[in-house]
This record gives structure tokens, sequence and C-alpha cells, in this order.
């Protein structure tokens, strides 16, 4: 964690600091001969990949509380999620761990790590996270994340995100769901209502011929569909005026009654998603430089690495909220 705080400095220097700060407590031999960078490694090594990873799931959790801007919409909490990539040093090791983007004839000039998160849009927490290989896309690292949402959540997606699969996985939760999705996906209207939004059907692709009408008209009708086949849901499609009418927003949710949410609070709740946007950015510019490169040459030593950033961050952003929650169980159990 220190190393990405001081980002700037080498390791050896890194050391000098923390155990400097720990001498003014009185609690460290001054004496203490400081260790190499290849001593720090070795170390690093010694200590695997996973204490990082498990020591960020038993801190990390909502933060907000009744007063935090921007945390609610009604009884949910905004939470988002989204990923990003960081550069790995080009070692043979990370290359083969992690790929790099493009192809043989232009590839990226490093191999990437690419980490989905969770963040709560109040405060700008993370609250969970996977770290894997740049070849291995958002939506199959998402899995594990989707079952550890809570209930009492409005999870926000974007259009990236989505598959039947993925929004199948959200939605067996019990949470509330606000996602994104692509124009051209097929949402034929069932019933209009009273602010304009419609009611909808998702139905799984792989289904098709009459047992795919046939869910339709169950869903028109007003019978739930089995949720392994079909959802119904609520459709808030709206254009940005500053784009012209090109790229038009549309929204799914399972919040089915516009007395409950209206369109305008869905769209602005969506909107806040952004804030996942803010807090990838905190953690590329900011905290880790632009531009810059991890410094860890194997992959234990980046899943390490990359696994200090959010929980860096983390300690920033929950100090200065207001108040918290008992972490989920779902996530406690990761």
């Amino acid at each position: 964690m220190a190393l990405c705080l001081f980002a700037d400095d080498g390791a050896e220097e890194v050391l000098e600091k923390v155990t400097g700060a720990l001498s003014a407590f009185g609690v460290w031999n001054a004496a203490w001969e400081p260790l190499t960078f290849s001593a720090i490694a070795q170390a690093r090594k010694r200590l695997g990949r996973d204490v990082l990873r498990e020591t960020f799931y038993r801190v990390a959790e909502p933060v907000a509380d009744e007063e935090t801007r921007g945390a609610w919409l009604r009884q949910w909490r905004l939470m988002a999620i989204d990923g990003f990539t960081l550069d790995v040093p080009d070692s043979p090791q990370n290359a083969v761990e992690f790929g790099t983007a493009g192809n043989a004839e232009s590839r990226s000039a490093f191999p990437k790590a690419r980490v989905v998160a969770v963040t709560e849009c109040g405060s700008h927490a993370f609250v969970d996270a996977e770290v894997g290989p740049w070849t291995r896309g958002e939506r199959a690292m998402a899995g594990s994340l989707l079952n550890s949402i809570s209930s009492d959540w409005l999870l926000l997606a974007d259009r990236g995100l989505y598959s039947f699969a993925t929004f199948s996985t959200a939605a067996r939760t019990g949470a509330a769901l606000c996602w994104r999705v692509p124009t051209q996906l097929s949402l034929p209207i069932l019933e209009v209502l009273s602010d304009g939004t419609y009611l909808s059907a998702l139905v799984d692709p792989a289904i098709r011929g009459r047992k795919r009408e046939a869910l339709l008209e169950e869903a028109g009708s007003g019978v739930e569909p089995d949720p392994a086949a079909a959802h119904v849901v609520r459709v808030v499609e709206y254009d940005l005026p500053d784009r012209g009418g090109q790229d038009p927003i549309c929204l799914i949710t399972n919040i089915t009654d516009p007395g409950t949410a209206t369109a305008a609070g869905l769209a602005g709740a969506y909107h806040r998603r952004w804030a996942e946007k803010a807090v990838d950015g905190q953690v590329k510019r900011p905290l880790r430089g632009p531009g810059r490169v991890v410094r860890s040459t194997s992959p234990d030593l980046v899943h390490q690495e990359v696994r200090a950033y959010p929980l860096v961050h983390y300690s920033q952003h929950a100090g200065s909220a207001a108040g918290g929650q008992r972490r989920p169980a779902a996530l406690s159990a990761r």
C-alpha cells in the first residue's frame, strides 16, 4: 500500500518512510539496517497474491449514510459496476499471465491487467473488485461480483456489461437494477405506462420460435415468466440534448412501478454511474500517475500491487464519509 502511496519513489525509499514513521511512535529500532530492493521483492513474493485480496474483502464496505449526497434513490443505495485496465511491465511472465491488447501486428506496448469493480456512487468507495487478465472480458469477470451484491442496492451498469446471463445473475440477488443496454436490443412493447416508459420482456437469446413467442405472450398477460428464461423489465428511453439525438440512452430496470421510481429519477441515478468512472480516474491519475506502468514484473506481485490501489483509495474515501453500514454477508463470504 505504501508503494502505491509513494509511486514516484523506489522501494527502498518507501520502506525508509514507513519505518521512519514507526520510529516516531517509538515502536521501531532506528538502528535497523534498511533492506535492499531485491530483499523487498523476495519478501513480497513470500507474501503471495492473496493477502491483499483478503485484506480488501475484510475492510471494504459501503460507507455513505442518509446525508451523503448522491448516495440514494428512495430506499436504494446507488452502486455502480464497471471496468478499467492498468499497464503492467512487459516481462515474459506478465505477458503470459495478462496478455496484450491488439494483435501480433499491432499490439499494445505493455501487457494489461483488467479490473472490474463495484463502487458506491455517493462516497466513491470501492466495495468489491476482481483482477484478471486483459484477455478475460468484463462480463466474465463480473460474474462473481454480481453474485455478491446486496438486495438493498440499485446497481447501475453500462451497456458493455449487459447480456441476458449477467442481468439474470444480478436479478437473482433481489437487488434493484438499472442498466443501459444496446439500442439494437429487441425490446417488444408489452404495456405503455403512465410516465411514458413501457414494460418489455428480456428472453434468453437461446430460446427461439414458438417457445419464445409463448414466453412473450405470458409476460404480456401479466404472468411472471421463469427467470431462467425471461424477465419482465421497464424500459426508459431518452436523448441527451447535447448529443442532438445521436446515441440515445436506453435503460432497463426491474423496478416496474413508475410510482416507486420515476423515469427522471432512474435516468438521474444512471448518470450517477459516472462516479465509477471518476473512481477509475482517481486510481489511474492521482494515485498511480498518468501514463505510469505499475512496478511489479511478476504476476503475483502485480496482483498484490493492483489490489493495493483499491485499498489505498478506500482508506482515503471511507475516512471522509459520515457513516456506514455492516458489510453484506455475501461480500464477507468472498
